[in-house]
């Protein structure tokens, strides 16, 4: 995947999670809510509807405020990749602020582990910056630590 440095930007670790077990997280609300957001921020409220052009809903409560943010699956390849975004919601209804789009790149790394590319693509060279300003390499790294800690826990 060509990545363009001015609007998209990437987090990529090994974690030690067996692939098919970081897909089923991703891709079941009440495993969302329990990694998804930094804590103590958290995930009030998941809806997925695991197609393309199904939704992919999330409200985070975040310092006692409820945001909403809602999307839909725009491309899914069972347990090696998903790509979401917020620019639209379900049935193709255009949102007015739309932030990214969201893929989730998954390979196995042996021994049980998965490479975990996630890439955050933007509209404009500002709307990336600001989410790089936001912390996007500390958030989406806490977040994938949640889910491997998580993870540990649901190991079969």
């Amino acid at each position: 995947m060509q990545l363009d440095p001015k609007t998209d930007l990437r987090l990529e670790r090994t974690i030690p999670v067996a692939r098919d077990l970081v897909w089923e997280c991703w891709t079941t609300p009440e495993h969302i809510k329990a990694f998804f957001v930094p804590r103590p921020h958290k995930v009030i409220a998941c809806e997925i509807d695991l197609r393309v052009g199904g939704r992919f809903n999330t409200t985070f409560e975040v310092e006692g405020n409820e945001m909403a943010n809602d999307g839909v699956y725009l491309e899914i390849v069972p347990t090696t990749k998903l790509v979401f975004t917020d620019t639209y919601t379900e049935g193709w209804k255009p949102t007015a602020e739309p932030f990214m789009t969201a893929i989730l790149l998954l390979e196995d790394a042996g021994a049980g582990q998965t490479k975990y590319t996630a890439i955050a693509r933007h509209r404009s060279e500002e709307s990336r910056k600001n989410h790089e300003d936001m912390g996007f390499y500390e958030g989406w790294g806490i977040v994938v630590d949640q889910l491997v800690e998580y993870a540990a826990g649901l190991k079969r």
